[in-house]
């Protein structure tokens, strides 16, 4: 069995929400599972890109606004763009990687449902306890889940999550990595499906750059 192909994401980005339903249809059509890996944002684009928020990126952060409008159409996937401010991941990320550790299918479902209260629903994922409920929701121990979240440990899983991301080169969300090879973007989807059906990008009587 091919390895799963790893999906990173931020639960703040829209385009890593719509990424998080496209790359499971891909990997149902190429029978593959999906290994989900968060990674922060404002690490690997703020910090160590050094460059803004894209959304403020001037002629740059109109032009993603029409893009996402395109892109959900495309996919046929719904989306609702918030009108909150501040939404950080921190905690929903933490949450995923401790539910992760104990059942990879549960977190899925749980990073769907954080993906779903904040760009269908419109509702904020910062709060600790907004992040809890939801998890509540699916069975996962509320108390047990707080406990957990307020210890080094959450803090360091994330740290070390997203720095094994940076290692391996990735870069924004959603991001995907199939067999060592590594696509940005949804529209980069279609080439993530060539490679998966083929395992190259060679043109007949072209070959490949060294």
């Amino acid at each position: 069995m091919k390895d799963p192909i790893e999906f990173y994401f931020d639960f703040i980005s829209p385009f890593g929400y719509l990424g998080s339903i496209a790359i499971e249809r891909v990997a149902a059509k190429h029978g593959r599972a999906v290994d989900w890996r968060p990674i922060l944002l404002g690490v690997t684009v703020l910090k160590i890109m050094g460059m803004k928020p894209l959304p403020q990126t001037p002629l740059k952060g109109p032009w993603l606004e029409r893009d996402l409008e395109r892109l959900s159409s495309l996919l046929d996937i719904p989306i609702r763009k918030h009108e909150l401010s501040g939404v950080n991941s921190l905690a929903a990320a933490r949450a995923f990687l401790w539910i992760k550790a104990r059942d990879p299918l549960l977190a899925k479902r749980f990073a769907q449902a954080i993906f779903a209260r904040l760009w269908l629903h419109g509702e904020d994922i910062t709060p600790v306890a907004a992040v809890i409920a939801e998890a509540g929701i699916l069975g996962v121990d509320a108390g047990e889940l707080g406990q957990a979240l307020q210890t080094p440990v959450a803090k360091v899983a994330l740290n070390d999550c997203v720095a094994a991301a940076v290692e391996k080169g990735v870069f924004g969300a959603p991001f995907f990595i199939a067999d060592g090879e590594s696509f940005f973007g949804n529209d980069h989807l279609w080439m993530l499906e060539h490679w998966l059906e083929h395992g190259h990008f060679r043109a007949s009587g072209v070959a490949r750059l060294p």
